[in-house]
C-alpha cells in the first residue's frame, strides 16, 4: 500500500458509495487521492442493498421525489449525473441489470459487481485505499486538512449517517460538520419501519400478513405493499411514508386503494346474505379481513345494515389512523433523513461555502431519497459533484 503520510491533493472520508465515486472521478482528473474508511471492506453498505443485488439508481429520478430543508438542492447535482449516466458505468464494466418495478434497477448478478466496479474506477484514477484505519483527529491549519500523517488541501466527508449501525456507521459526519461550523438538521431514521402500541398492539397478531394499500402521512403518499410485523407496521409503502412521519401523528392506510368509499354499499345489492367479513375477505387477506370486521363491530348480513353504516365503514377502510409510537430506529432504518444543512454547501462543487476545501456529499447531507434507488443516485450524483471539483 501507498504510504498514507505522502501530501494528497484530496482525502476522502468513507468509501461508501459517494465516497469511491467522487474518489474515482478525481483520481482520473489527475488528482492524488486517498481514500480513507475505518471498515476493512469498502462498500459494504452496497453489498447488503437491494436484496444483495443492489438497487443501484431508480430512471425515474427527480428533485422532488428527495426531502431537505431545502427541496431545490438536489436540483443540480441530480441534473448533472443522471441514471443514464450511472447505466452507462455499468454496461460498461460488463454488469447486467434489470428494472424490477415503479423504475428500479437491480444487478442481474450481485451487488459485489458494483463495489468491483467503483474499486476498478478508483484503480484506474490511482487512488490510494486506506482501509481499516479510524479516521482519528482531523486537523486543519495553513490551508491544509490532516488526517492521520496525510495532508491535503480538499476533504471531503462522505461517511454517511448513523443508519445500521452494526455495518460501522456513526455519526462522524455530524461531528466534523460541527467542527468546521456547519449547521446538522436533526438526523432521524428514515425509511424504517413504524411500531405500534397500547390498542393497536393486537395488529401484531397479523405479524406475516401483507397487502398492497395506499399509506399518507404529512406530503407523502405512496400505493405499495404494506406489512404488518411482531412490532408495528414495515413493507415499502410503510417505509416510504415513515420518511414522512414525524412522532406523535397519525398515519392513513387506505386498505381498498382500488374500491370508492360506497363500495360496500354496491356489495350489500350483489350479495346481500354476506357478511362485512366475507365481503372484506373477498379483497383482503383473510386474517386482515377478520380482524378489520372485529375492530368496525358491525355484525350481521350487509343486507340488515343501512346504507350509511356501510358507507361510514367504506371510508374508515379508505383511511384507517394508526398512531405510531416510534420506528424500529437507526438499527433498521435503511437511510437517514436530515444531516449537513445544504445552506451551508454548493450545489454545483458540494464545497463547504465559508470551509474552501471542505466539502460533504452523499448521505452526511440534508437530503433524502425515495425508496428504490434514489439514495444511490443521489450518492452518484453529489460524488460526480465534488470530484469534478476537486
Amino acid at each position: 500500500m501507498t504510504d498514507v503520510a505522502a501530501t494528497h491533493d484530496a482525502i476522502v472520508l468513507g468509501a461508501g458509495a459517494a465516497g469511491m465515486l467522487c474518489a474515482a472521478t478525481a483520481g482520473q482528473r489527475g488528482r492524488r487521492v486517498l481514500l480513507v474508511d475505518h471498515a476493512d471492506e469498502a462498500g459494504k453498505k452496497i453489498l447488503i442493498s437491494g436484496g444483495g443485488r443492489c438497487n443501484f439508481t431508480n430512471i425515474d429520478t427527480a428533485p422532488d421525489r428527495y426531502l431537505s430543508a431545502n427541496p431545490h438542492f438536489a436540483t443540480s447535482p441530480l441534473s448533472r449525473y443522471t441514471p443514464a449516466d450511472f447505466i452507462a458505468l455499468v454496461e460498461r464494466h460488463g454488469i447486467a441489470w434489470h428494472e424490477k418495478t415503479l423504475g428500479q434497477l437491480f444487478c442481474d448478478g450481485s451487488a459485489r459487481q458494483i463495489v468491483a466496479m467503483l474499486r476498478d474506477e478508483c484503480t484506474a484514477g490511482g487512488v490510494t485505499f486506506a482501509l481499516g484505519r479510524p479516521v482519528g483527529e482531523v486537523g486543519h491549519a495553513d490551508g491544509l486538512f490532516r488526517v492521520g500523517g496525510a495532508t491535503a488541501p480538499a476533504l471531503v466527508i462522505a461517511t454517511g449517517g448513523p443508519s445500521i449501525p452494526k455495518l460501522g456507521a456513526t455519526g462522524l459526519a455530524y461531528d466534523l460538520a460541527r467542527r468546521f461550523g456547519l449547521k446538522v438538521v436533526e438526523p432521524r431514521p428514515a425509511l424504517v419501519p413504524l411500531t405500534l402500541a397500547g390498542d393497536e398492539a393486537l395488529f401484531r397478531a397479523l405479524s406475516g400478513v401483507a397487502t398492497e394499500v395506499e399509506a399518507r402521512a404529512g406530503k407523502g403518499r405512496f400505493r405499495e405493499a404494506a406489512l404488518f410485523t411482531h412490532r408495528g407496521l414495515s413493507g415499502p409503502a410503510i417505509l416510504q411514508i415513515s420518511s414522512y412521519w414525524r412522532h406523535g401523528e397519525a398515519i392513513a392506510i387506505n386498505f381498498l386503494p382500488d374500491e370508492a368509499a360506497d363500495w360496500l354499499v354496491a356489495a350489500k345489492r350483489a350479495r346481500p346474505r354476506a357478511t362485512l367479513r366475507a365481503a372484506l375477505a373477498q379483497r383482503l387477506p383473510d386474517r386482515l379481513a377478520e380482524t378489520l370486521a372485529e375492530r368496525v363491530a358491525l355484525a350481521g348480513e350487509l343486507a340488515n345494515l343501512p346504507d350509511r353504516a356501510l358507507a361510514e365503514v367504506g371510508r374508515r377502510l379508505g383511511g384507517w389512523e394508526f398512531r405510531p409510537n416510534g420506528t424500529e430506529g437507526f438499527a433498521k432504518a435503511e437511510v437517514t433523513i436530515g444531516g449537513i444543512d445544504t445552506a451551508a454547501l454548493s450545489s454545483r462543487t458540494m464545497e463547504a461555502r465559508r470551509v474552501p476545501g471542505l466539502y460533504a456529499i452523499g448521505e452526511a447531507v440534508d437530503v433524502t431519497g425515495w425508496l428504490g434507488g434514489y439514495n444511490f443516485q443521489w450518492a452518484w450524483a453529489s460524488g460526480v459533484a465534488a470530484g469534478l471539483a476537486l
